[in-house]
């Protein structure tokens, strides 16, 4: 079982969004979007995870 949930919500301007939430409160993701409807974002859940189950990490140093 995951140690994380998915939650779909309205902001302030009546877009649908999503949080992905630890256990523990924290917001670990986030749709970094609004949707004009809950099914496009729930959409965008079904992408992340269809998409992304094993992602690589990838290092940026920032020192130059």
């Amino acid at each position: 079982m995951s140690d994380a949930t998915f939650e779909v919500f309205t902001d302030a301007a009546g877009q649908w969004r999503w949080h992905l939430i630890h256990d523990n409160g924290n917001i670990i993701a986030d749709s970094g979007e609004g949707y004009a409807s809950r099914q496009k974002a729930e959409q965008g859940i079904e992408s992340v995870k269809r998409n992304a189950p094993d992602a690589e990490i990838v290092r940026i140093d920032e020192s130059s």
